[in-house]
């Protein structure tokens, strides 16, 4: 399963970089920069073909790619020399063209990958989304851990339904929980319905180790079976979808939390009732089967029944207007998140390297497909519509070796009107590789505890 979720993700990966690297493509061929290569992957190519002037490659390894343009190196020889000396480069270089022509240049690959976000996040709405999610109910998370959280302080109570974030209407948790995500450190006002009665509580998300913001809290879901695994201890004891949980060794079950509480002590076997058509049955399990590899009380092979709610199907202008929203949105998010990185977070968990993304793109297709394959190819849209925007924004980030950076070198170079001394362009070029490798490190390092844990 995992070479498959990795297989699945590289296709998703290779994508997103495809339409990043086309923009590059289309626009140095618009402002007449001969392109000598374009190339999804790096390494030897194990494909090639070359039309025209362009040898078009599949790399050997499908994670990034490169769209190689005529003299684009050219910072880095002798030819860089000549331009500060005022000799023009030859004729459908990377240098023969405007600095205004490159910022056009550098810009298309990351505006390519906004708008690649944009018709798929109209292809979602155009068609429909079938989203799993829960109720805007809540269960506090100190009835587990014991420990109170920024939603204790704030006054609210378990069974709590959260009905607006600021301005924000909130019919769903994922609703909450994306707002609360963004808002670390931050107060933010939240309107509360409790059994009727109508509150207006603030509160200060606390910032986790991977970046996110939260209050500590549970989505309140009924304990309804969803899903029995194969071979699964849950399937031995017969457990079907649509089963409801009654009790777990005489607690009574009022959401899935309250599994989670009744398995909290040092128990030897897990008594639970459910009703089945009316029928209350017993099903029996030993400290082995609800006992994973970390000794820790895990997944006896079910899944919980999740809230379904489809969205409307909108028509193709109504699709194109909230893909544009919905691209903002994630655009937005994906700015104001990146202000987390600089919070004293644990980088590790808050900075994925393409292996992890790999993976966790390919991951969400497999287990898109229990609900099945249109539920999975919506769920990958919509997680490559948001890895495009990640792509988008971080590439335009005035980083060197970035586009952002060459954006901000040719914005130099047109104020001043003549090429920036080739020492400094070094220097600066030097240092957006030791910051790019040290990402790149840490970013691996991560994946590497990723996998660890899994």
């Amino acid at each position: 399963m995992v070479f498959v979720n990795i297989l699945l993700g590289l296709l998703g990966l290779g994508i997103v970089v495809f339409f990043h690297e086309l923009g590059h493509f289309l626009a140095a061929r618009l402002v007449k920069i001969n392109v000598e290569a374009f190339s999804i992957g790096w390494g030897k190519p194990v494909l090639k073909k070359k039309i025209g002037n362009c040898e078009y490659r599949l790399g050997m390894f499908p994670l990034g790619g490169y769209c190689k343009m005529q003299g684009d190196s050219d910072y880095n020889n002798e030819a860089y020399q000549k331009l500060a000396q005022g000799i023009k480069p030859e004729e459908g270089s990377y240098h023969a063209a405007s600095p205004g022509a490159r910022i056009l240049v550098c810009f298309a690959g990351p505006f390519f990958n906004l708008l690649f976000a944009f018709v798929l996040l109209s292809i979602l709405w155009g068609m429909g989304m079938e989203i799993h999610t829960s109720e805007n109910k809540i269960v506090l998370a100190s009835e587990i851990s014991g420990q109170l959280g920024p939603a204790d302080y704030a006054g609210l109570q378990t069974g709590d339904h959260i009905i607006k974030v600021g301005k924000r209407n909130i019919n769903y948790f994922h609703e909450l929980r994306e707002s609360i995500a963004v808002s670390a450190d931050k107060l933010i006002h939240l309107t509360v319905d409790r059994n009727g009665q109508i509150l207006e509580l603030d509160i200060i998300p606390s910032l986790e180790n991977n970046g996110r913001g939260v209050i500590g809290i549970y989505p309140w879901n009924k304990p309804i079976v969803g899903f029995v695994a194969q071979n699964s201890p849950a399937s031995r004891e017969g457990l079907r979808e649509g089963d409801v949980f009654l009790t777990a060794n005489g607690y009574e079950l009022k959401n899935t939390i309250d599994m989670t509480k009744a398995m909290s002590e040092d128990l030897q076997s897990l008594v639970v009732e459910y009703s089945r058509g009316g029928e209350t049955k017993t099903a029996v399990f030993s400290k082995d089967d609800f006992l994973n590899d970390d000794d820790k009380k895990g997944d006896i092979g079910l899944a919980w029944e999740s809230l379904v709610y489809k969205t409307p199907r909108y028509s193709i202008p109504a699709a194109i207007a909230k893909g544009v929203q919905e691209s903002y949105r994630t655009l937005a998010i994906t700015i104001t998140s990146l202000r987390l990185l600089f919070m004293g977070i644990d980088l590790t968990q808050a900075v994925s390297g393409p292996v992890r993304i790999t993976y966790m793109m390919g991951e969400m297709a497999t287990a898109g497909m229990e609900h099945g394959a249109g539920t999975a190819f919506r769920m990958v849209i919509n997680f490559l519509a948001i890895i495009s925007i990640a792509l988008c924004v971080m590439n335009l980030l005035p980083l060197p070796i970035l586009d952002g950076g060459m954006i901000i070198l040719f914005l130099v170079e047109m104020i001043v009107k003549k090429p920036i001394p080739p020492k400094a362009v070094a220097v600066f070029q030097t240092c957006g590789m030791v910051i790019i490798f040290g990402l790149m490190i840490l970013a691996l390092f991560g994946d590497i505890m990723f996998f660890a844990a899994k």
